[in-house]
């Protein structure tokens, strides 16, 4: 796909009108409704239809969108893989991003962080998926595949119970309940998923697979350009070096780092943008440490690794449960760097091992971070120990490719059934 004038993929608006179908396919249209696959006639093998529905795609760039686009680049090469999610405006647009199918469903609304795509039955029941896998939480998208017709088998990625939109929840909980119990599998990043979702707990516990989230250690290397950079932001800011990077919001604890900054000689960079970020900034400025706290906004992904090989120690002071798993720490691990993170009910400190990879304290704990920062900063061998080792940790439990491997492993098994 080419580019616009922000760098950001060019894409085609959807004319409203479906691509062409020969009506001739209907036997071979009605197995594919089934949920069996259809063979290639171009290929001579047996293709799978797969369907992602999710929120939102690259090139946003949070948590969850980092999966799904990490994760739809791999499974595109062995399958038929169409991605739907929600755009920011009434337009429907359809474009191909590294190779995946992407279309952007035009959105009527928002309520309570739910984006309303009144095309998404249509579109899900045109495709006719042999696997349609939904990513969690999405309660538009669950309520979607009903009303297209239940159609394919059906994978949820669980990435993370509702926590904060209470009243939706309650009004969700029958249809949610209902669609987990329809599901052939449902793939959770870590077992404390399954250990604290009051929606997971009362499942078969076969139903569920723990399949981590992974990233691709190599776009972490220490390139020349890297380090180089990486060198100019040291200069610049100064050292010992701490880094946060995550969407401002109220669940990554940034206002207990800015706390914790005061008892700590360093230097923070605050890395990305959200609806907190003025409230941060004044309130490093009334706790005295505006001059040590740079908000840096976001980041290209070069200036971002850049980032993560100048500081001598990554932050990640998260105080809800929203907080799932924390890709950035595996970001981190890639650079070589230890991770103090805070021992959530879920599985941001299954992935940040305790004296193994970094350090662990209690969520919204200022002193207990101050003093881990202070730890790992006055001790040069302990950051050496603990980034090999979560180094050596990512590359072999937390790579893209096995992540892409062991889902497709999943959609072979439940197609069989």
């Amino acid at each position: 796909t080419t580019e616009d004038d922000r760098g950001r993929p060019r894409t085609t608006e959807d004319d409203g009108e479906d691509e062409d179908e020969d009506e001739g396919d209907d036997e071979d249209d009605r197995g594919r409704r089934r949920g069996r696959r259809r063979l290639s006639l171009n290929t001579e093998h047996w293709t799978m239809n797969v369907v992602h529905l999710g929120k939102y795609y690259w090139p946003y760039h949070r948590g969850i969108e980092t999966y799904l686009r990490l994760l739809s680049e791999r499974l595109a090469r062995h399958v038929n893989l169409d991605v739907l999610v929600t755009h920011d405006s009434l337009r429907t647009v359809r474009d191909t991003v590294n190779g995946v199918r992407v279309t952007r469903l035009g959105r009527l609304c928002e309520l309570s962080s739910m984006s309303v795509c009144p095309s998404l039955p249509i579109e899900l029941r045109r495709l006719r998926p042999d696997v349609v896998h939904v990513h969690l939480p999405n309660p538009w998208a669950e309520l979607c595949w009903y009303l297209a017709g239940k159609p394919g088998r059906l994978v949820v990625s669980f990435h993370s119970d509702i926590i904060r939109q209470r009243i939706l929840l309650q009004l969700h909980k029958p249809l949610h309940r209902a669609f987990l119990r329809a599901a052939s599998r449902i793939i959770v990043a870590t077992p404390r998923h399954i250990e604290f979702s009051p929606f997971l707990a009362g499942l078969p516990r076969e139903r569920c697979t723990v399949i981590p989230y992974g990233i691709d250690p190599a776009r972490f290397a220490p390139t020349e350009a890297a380090i180089g950079a990486a060198r100019g932001m040291r200069a610049r800011f100064g050292v010992p070096l701490v880094l946060f990077a995550g969407h401002l919001v109220y669940y990554k604890g940034v206002d207990v780092l800015i706390s914790a900054a005061a008892r700590v000689n360093a230097q923070f960079m605050i890395v990305g943008t959200g609806p907190l970020r003025a409230k941060l900034e004044a309130f490093a400025a009334r706790t005295g440490v505006a001059g040590r706290v740079h908000f840096m906004g976001a980041l290209d992904e070069d200036d971002l690794v850049a980032a993560y090989h100048a500081c001598d120690v990554f932050c990640l002071p998260s105080t809800a449960r929203s907080e799932a798993f924390g890709i950035v720490q595996l970001e981190a691990f890639a650079a070589g760097k230890p991770v103090v993170s805070t021992n959530l009910p879920s599985g941001v400190p299954w992935v940040n091992r305790d004296g193994e990879t970094g350090l662990v304290v209690p969520p919204g704990n200022a002193g207990a971070l101050a003093d881990a920062l202070n730890a790992l900063l006055g001790d040069e061998t302990l950051r050496a120990r603990l980034g090999a080792q979560a180094s050596r940790r990512v590359e072999t439990d937390f790579t893209a490719d096995r992540m892409a491997d062991d889902t497709m492993r999943v959609y072979e098994e439940i197609t069989k059934q």
